[in-house]
This record gives structure tokens, C-alpha cells and sequence, in this order.
């Protein structure tokens, strides 16, 4: 524990100092929100594109999108700090935020170039469309997607926290957005992937746990707790498309410095990695608190 010294006195000639506890705790944080679900496109050849990853908040190894690493919260003991797990988006829908505290991750945008912490693909639009914006601190945009009747047709591959989703290619959907990895609980994990789009002839891939495209059949969802995007696909031809992710919260802080309590309403364990203690939260919505 942290402590500093003060003196409260003097007794005969000597002074008496006491330690007391510091009043705050620092704490790392990673929030990644709900991955956005694939979209099932609409009729005429408007094949679905893939959903864009949740936006991913980081103060260790690195963060979503363009910006700077985040700075740790500075946590006083026995308070109530929010915490809330976004779900990933169905097909068609977007993902839900995740929230810890004041930090705030968006949740991804759906396959058809819906805006969200990373942006979801452009469905096949004609002549082409353009993949939704991510955040500039949490994700990228998704790829486009084109339309040339009777030609071919592919939809944009989702956004994810450290790429663009790719753009169509003639009868090719795009690839999901690499996502990006932390180490903030001890070993490097990868979260935050953009799902494939839909494609005429071949199906854009999921990529770091994002969905996989699929035209006329059952595409991927994303994977759960890593916030990824579901793959796009055409409804008109049978296909489903797929969910997104949901998100997850990760906390460290030094172990010496006190004990975290996970409230009711969210599911968590924690572990320890060296001098730190790992709070990993993977459902629900409550608060936490340190004493």
C-alpha cells in the first residue's frame, strides 16, 4: 500500500509521525465494447457487409484507432465506479457501448456502413458505397462495397481497432479490420477484429476473431468477450448474417494497494500477473469499488 507521512505532534522532544493510506488507486483499464452484427443486404445483388469491431479503450501496450495511449483513472477507496458489458449487435443492429467509469467505448457499427467506435462495411451498393466512420481514438472505418448489375457485386469488410475493413473487389467481399493487441492482463491478448463482408463469388474473411462472410449461407459471428464483428450476408439467397461480439472490461492495478470488490449485476474474476492484480469482467452491468 502507498502511504505518506505527516506529524501530528510532539511528545517530550520527539515528533510522532504516522503513515496513512494514499487516497486514490491507480488503475489501468481496457474497455471494448460490443462488436456490430453483419448486415443481409437487400434484394437486387446488395450483398451485406461486415460489422465493424467495438471501440477499444486502452492504457497498456496500446489503443483503438489513431489516438494516444490512455492515461490510468486515479480511483478513491469506497466509491462506486460503473461498469457496464455492451452485447455485440445481431445481424442488422450495432453493437452496445461498454463503460468503466468515466471511459466510454462505442459500440461497432452494422454491415452497411454504420458509424460506430470501428465503422461497419458498406453493403454492395451501385456503383459503390462508402464503409461507416470509426472513432478516431477506438477503431477504423469499414471498406466499401460496389454494384455493377449483372456484373458483379461484394460488400465492405467491417472496421476493426488497428485497421480499415478492406474494400470489395469486383465479386469478392472485403476482409475484416485487423484488430489490436494488449497485454494488461499479463499476456498479450488481440481484441477488436471487423467482420467479412458478403461477396458474389467469394466471401470476405473475419479477421482477429471477426465473423466470416457468407453469400447464401449461415456467416460467422464475432467472437464473444473480444468485441469482433459478425460476417455479412444476402438474405435473398438463404443467408444469414452474422453477430457481433460483446465486449469486455479489464482492470489492473498494484495488489499492494488494495482489494477490488465486482458488485452485483456483473459477472468477474481476478487473477494476479507479477506485483498487479487482474480484474476481468466478461457480463452484466453494476459497479465496482476498492478498499
Amino acid at each position: 500500500m502507498t502511504s505518506s507521512r505527516r506529524s501530528l505532534g510532539y511528545v517530550s522532544a520527539y515528533p510522532v509521525v504516522v503513515a496513512y493510506a494514499a487516497d486514490s488507486i491507480a488503475v489501468d483499464y481496457l474497455v471494448v465494447a460490443g462488436g456490430g452484427g453483419g448486415y443481409g443486404g437487400i434484394t437486387t445483388d446488395q450483398y451485406g457487409g461486415g460489422g465493424g469491431a467495438g471501440g477499444m479503450r486502452s492504457t497498456v501496450t496500446a489503443t483503438g484507432g489513431s489516438g494516444s495511449l490512455e492515461t490510468p483513472l486515479a480511483i478513491a477507496r469506497n466509491e462506486n465506479y460503473a461498469v457496464v458489458i455492451g452485447a455485440g449487435g445481431a445481424g442488422g443492429s450495432s453493437g452496445s457501448p461498454s463503460v468503466f467509469s468515466s471511459v466510454i467505448s462505442l459500440g461497432g457499427g452494422y454491415g452497411d456502413g454504420i458509424t460506430g467506435g470501428s465503422g461497419g462495411g458498406s453493403r454492395a451498393i451501385n456503383p459503390s458505397g462508402t464503409g461507416g466512420t470509426g472513432n478516431s481514438n477506438q477503431g477504423f472505418a469499414g471498406g466499401n462495397g460496389a454494384l455493377s448489375p449483372g456484373v458483379s457485386s461484394g460488400a465492405g469488410g467491417g472496421g476493426g481497432a488497428s485497421t480499415v475493413g478492406t474494400n470489395s473487389s469486383g465479386n469478392t467481399g472485403g476482409n475484416g479490420g485487423s484488430g489490436r493487441a494488449t497485454s494488461i492482463s499479463g499476456s498479450s491478448v488481440t481484441y477488436a477484429g471487423g467482420g467479412g463482408g458478403a461477396g458474389g463469388i467469394t466471401n470476405g474473411t473475419g479477421t482477429d476473431g471477426g465473423g466470416n462472410g457468407n453469400r447464401a449461407g449461415v456467416a460467422g459471428n464475432g467472437t464473444t468477450n473480444r468485441g469482433a464483428g459478425g460476417g455479412g450476408a444476402y438474405t435473398a439467397s438463404g443467408g444469414t448474417a452474422g453477430s457481433g461480439g460483446s465486449g469486455i472490461v479489464v482492470l489492473s492495478y498494484a495488489t499492494s494497494s488494495g482489494t477490488i470488490t465486482i458488485g452485483a449485476g456483473l459477472t468477474g474474476s481476478t487473477t494476479t500477473s507479477g506485483a498487479n492484480t487482474i480484474a476481468t469482467i466478461t457480463a452484466g452491468a453494476g459497479n465496482v469499488s476498492w478498499a
